[in-house]
């Protein structure tokens, strides 16, 4: 069965242009969210993933219908094929029933996978380079050790309330217990 799938952000858009496209690649049930691509949640596109069965295929007009970036596009396309169905942008030509179509499929997921690695690089890089001229990243400690000592003199030694201690150094009671 071909499923047909079409979103708009915005109630004030219009569904038609896409049901249309979709009806005439031969969508016989089209599913259709009024919600923002970024939001991950789609009641419709949930209801249609659950539904593929082997051999189904899901139509779209344009692959950003489908998902705002292309690691979510690459993990929906990944849901639909392990329910054994395939998926196809009109507007790209991309069609993962057909060899071709899993390549060109298959490049972009390598390019994603590229980018994804190279942003950890950059990142473990810089980490790395900041380290070297001496900072250390994270939170600053809540207290110097100089106060630490003095938290748990009179936690332990002095038997002060923890709410009290913490309200003394302006910390967490959870701070405190830590100290």
């Amino acid at each position: 069965m071909i499923f047909g799938y079409a979103r708009v952000s915005t109630d004030g858009q219009n569904l038609d242009a896409q049901t249309d496209a979709l009806a005439n690649a031969g969508a016989e049930r089209i599913f259709a969210d009024k919600i923002t691509g970024s939001v991950r949640k789609r009641s419709e596109l949930d209801q249609l993933i659950d539904q593929l069965r082997d051999g189904d295929v899901v139509v779209v007009t344009k692959y950003d219908r489908l998902a705002r970036s292309l690691r979510d596009l690459l993990d929906i396309v990944e849901d639909i094929g392990t329910k054994g169905a395939g998926f196809r942008s009109l507007a790209e030509d991309i069609d993962t029933t057909t060899s071709a179509g899993r390549l060109i499929f298959h490049v972009f997921a390598s390019i994603a996978q590229f980018e994804r690695e190279r942003i950890s690089e950059r990142t473990k890089e810089g980490l790395a380079a900041a380290r070297k001229r001496g900072r250390i990243g994270g939170r600053p400690p809540a207290l110097t050790e100089a106060q630490r000592v003095e938290v748990r003199r009179m936690r332990d030694d002095e038997g002060r309330k923890l709410p009290e201690i913490a309200e003394l150094f302006k910390v967490s009671v959870k701070t405190v217990r830590r100290a």
